[in-house]
C-alpha cells in the first residue's frame, strides 16, 4: 500500500514538473495613460510627470472636462535624464496650449547597481540617481526643448518626501525645488506650488512615510493643479 501511494505522489510531482508554467498576469495599464480623443476647438493640455502626476491626471480632466483637452505622456515620465530622452517624442508634433510639468522625486532617490530599484540611501555604494547639479542642468535643457513648441509652460515643483520614505531622504525635494526654481526664474515660467499646497494638508492626504497619496489626497492635488492650468489657458 505505502508503496502504491509512494508511486502516485512522485507521478503527481513529475507531472506537475512538467505542466507549463503560467506566465505572470501583466499589471493592467493606469487609466491617467489612456489615449484622449480631442473635443474640437478647446486648448489642448500637456501633463508631464511621475506617478504623483499620474495620481492626479483622472481628476485634473474631470475638472477640466469643456475647457481643455488635457493628455498625458504615455507614461511615467522617471528622472530628467529620461525626460532628455523621450522629450520630443512625448512632444510629437501636435500643438500644445499648456504644458504643465514635473521631474524631481524620481532624480533625488538613491539606488545602487539596478537603477530600477530604490536602495537605503545610507547603504554601500547607494548614491542619488541624478546629483542636484545634473538635476538642474537637465531641467535648464528639458525647459528648452518645451519652449521651442511655444505653449505656455507651467512648472509644478516636487511634493514632499516625509520620513521613512523608501530609498529617499526627507526634505530632499527643497534642495531640487530651490535649483529647479532658479531655472524657472530664469526662463520666466511660472510656478505651480504643488509642494506647499501639499504640505498643508500632508497628513491628511499623504500616504504614511510614502511620497504617495490616499484617493482623495490626489483630489486635492488635482484642485490645484486644474486651478492653475485654468489660469494659464488661451483667453478666447
Amino acid at each position: 500500500m505505502k508503496s502504491l501511494l509512494l508511486l502516485a505522489l512522485l507521478a503527481t510531482t513529475a507531472l506537475a514538473a512538467d505542466a507549463p508554467k503560467q506566465a505572470p498576469k501583466k499589471r493592467a495599464p493606469h487609466p491617467s495613460l489612456a489615449k484622449v480623443e480631442d473635443v474640437a476647438g478647446l486648448p489642448r493640455v500637456l501633463l508631464i510627470g511621475d506617478s504623483i502626476s499620474m495620481g492626479y491626471t483622472l481628476d485634473v480632466r474631470e475638472m477640466l472636462k469643456g475647457k481643455a483637452n488635457v493628455h498625458r505622456i504615455p507614461t511615467n515620465g522617471g528622472p530628467t535624464t529620461n525626460g532628455l530622452k523621450n522629450i520630443k517624442a512625448w512632444l510629437g508634433d501636435s500643438k500644445w496650449d499648456v504644458i504643465h510639468f514635473n521631474w524631481g522625486l524620481h532624480d533625488l532617490k538613491y539606488i545602487a547597481e539596478d537603477p530600477s530599484k530604490r536602495a537605503d540611501p545610507k547603504a554601500p555604494g547607494s548614491h542619488l540617481q541624478v546629483p542636484l547639479n545634473e538635476y538642474e542642468k537637465n531641467l535648464a535643457e528639458l525647459v528648452k526643448i518645451m519652449q521651442a513648441t511655444g505653449a505656455k509652460l507651467i512648472w509644478c515643483n516636487t511634493t514632499p518626501v516625509p520620513a521613512g520614505s523608501d530609498g529617499r531622504i526627507e526634505g530632499d525635494e527643497k534642495k531640487y525645488n530651490e535649483a529647479a526654481a532658479r531655472v524657472m526664474a530664469a526662463a520666466g515660467i511660472p510656478t505651480d506650488d504643488l509642494c506647499a499646497h501639499a504640505s498643508a494638508r500632508l497628513k491628511d492626504v499623504q500616504l504614511p512615510a510614502n511620497v504617495h497619496y490616499s484617493p482623495s489626497g490626489y483630489h486635492y492635488l488635482a484642485e490645484k493643479v486644474a486651478s492653475v492650468i485654468t489660469e494659464n489657458l488661451p483667453k478666447k
